[in-house]
């Protein structure tokens, strides 16, 4: 890549107005995001809709979730701890620093994938079971687990080092990464599912061929000559001082994706308990709509996070705050508009999935009860992806851990002994806990980020 196109992309992330320069791009990595989703939405769709066995094949692939949630969790705390940092190195006007940080980072990405494969491969069925699997949902979800987990390396690649080329400014081709996985992995599913017959196995081997194709491309990418931050054999070995930083900065987004995967085990085992398959099945589908609603606002931080975490190190607070400002109106906006299309038509959203009559009546009320607060959450997920994009990582860890571990989790367990209608009360932990959390997030990032924002306004050390 040439001197003067360096410079360029510095110039926008330094001097490009904000409003457009973050529409510029997140809009990129909201499709990116979206089609990511695909993954595992389209999985979910053909598997719904298998004759006879739909309803509960769909219900097994939905108690992986636990297991795919976890392997993007590993991948979050060294990509999406590394990312930032290399961004600040850059803002700094340390290229060095970024592609050492880059390096060590996709070293420990490749190490961390080995390890996930041989752990699922070894332990995943006893998982299975805790994770709420019956007799009849454990021969779908075991043979889908092995599968998909044998693929961690790709998966990793593709999503991981993906941030890598967001970060710089590349947010189209990190689109195009994602895009060309989701289009393989629509077309190659129907044919494994049901040309050749392979069901749930087949959905699982064509989202690993799909993953594997992005993971590549990513990393001919990052060897080529348009990257700005080159992988070299020189940075690959990782080192302490690098690292710890980064895991640090990655420990809140870990733990996000962590507990989520501990909050699919607790709402499936508590529904499982009072409800049966059935209501595990309307948690497949509560979990899956869900993540079409924050998936477009996730994009939207990633897209804000090289504005952010770029002045941040170059001293701009000035930019910092119009681009948190506009990443909040943008996410507020995007929330509350899924908020009340899910909660005007719900069958809209469970009919994708499957049209069971007895599915979509339990789905239909336990998906309103779940999402009844999620309008508001737009206002969290600016805050958390602002605090990771400014090297804030106490603060982004309280965040993380406060909604899931110290409120969702207890309330899942807490609510049905005060609720006759148990299952009821398990969906209403989720709006209960959102809101509360909501509103400590705001307070938190009143007290940290206008004295980070003061920081800035000071000279630096030695100056006058």
């Amino acid at each position: 890549m040439s001197n003067q196109s360096q410079n360029n992309i510095s110039n926008q992330l330094g001097t490009a107005p904000v409003g457009r320069l973050l529409l510029k791009l997140a809009a990129p990595m909201v499709v990116a995001q979206l089609v990511n989703l695909l993954y595992n939405v389209v999985d979910r769709i053909y598997i719904g809709h298998m004759p006879e066995v739909g309803r509960v094949a769909l219900t097994g692939v939905g108690l992986c979730l636990p297991i795919v949630t976890l392997i993007t969790a590993f991948t979050m705390l060294i990509a999406q701890g590394g990312a930032p940092r290399a961004a600040i190195a850059m803002g700094e006007g340390n290229n060095e620093r970024a592609q050492e940080i880059m390096g060590s980072c996709f070293t420990t990405l490749v190490a961390a994938a080995v390890v996930l494969t041989a752990a699922f491969w070894l332990w995943g069925e006893p998982l299975l079971w805790i994770f709420g699997c019956s007799e009849e949902t454990i021969i779908y979800a075991l043979p889908y687990m092995r599968i998909y987990s044998s693929g961690s390396f790709f998966v990793m690649m593709a999503v991981g080092m993906n941030l890598f080329v967001t970060t710089q400014g590349f947010t189209s081709f990190s689109m195009r990464t994602v895009l060309i996985g989701a289009i393989c992995n629509i077309i190659l599913d129907p044919i494994f599912i049901y040309v050749l017959g392979l069901g749930v196995q087949g959905a699982a081997l064509a989202t690993v061929i799909s993953q594997a194709v992005s993971g590549l491309w990513v990393l001919w990418f990052l060897t080529g000559k348009t990257t700005r931050l080159r992988l070299q054999r020189r940075y690959l070995r990782p080192k302490l001082e690098i690292m710890l930083p980064v895991l640090a900065l990655g420990l809140a987004p870990f733990i996000m994706q962590a507990t989520e995967a501990l909050l699919n085990i607790s709402f499936n085992s508590s529904l499982q308990r009072y409800g049966g398959d059935l209501a595990v099945g309307a948690m497949t589908v509560a979990s899956t709509v869900m993540q079409i609603v924050w998936i477009p606002t996730q994009g939207l931080g990633q897209g804000a996070q090289p504005i952010i975490s770029y002045n941040y190190g170059a001293r701009n607070p000035d930019r910092v705050r119009a681009a948190f400002k506009a990443l909040l109106g943008v996410s507020m906006t995007v929330m509350l508009t899924f908020w009340a299309l899910v909660q005007l038509f719900p069958q809209v959203f469970i009919r994708i999935f499957n049209s069971d009559p007895e599915l979509l009546e339990t789905a239909v009320w336990t998906l309103r009860v779940y999402t009844a607060v999620v309008g508001l959450f737009g206002i969290q997920m600016a805050v958390q992806q602002t605090f990771t994009a400014i090297g804030k990582a106490k603060a982004a860890l309280f965040i993380a851990c406060l909604r899931k571990v110290i409120l969702l989790i207890p309330l899942i367990f807490i609510l049905p002994h005060f609720f006759e209608n148990k299952v009821f009360a398990v969906f209403l932990a989720e709006p209960v806990s959102d809101f509360i959390s909501v509103t400590a997030a705001a307070i938190t990032f009143w007290f940290v980020f206008r004295p980070a924002m003061k920081e800035l306004e000071a000279p630096p050390e030695g100056e006058i």
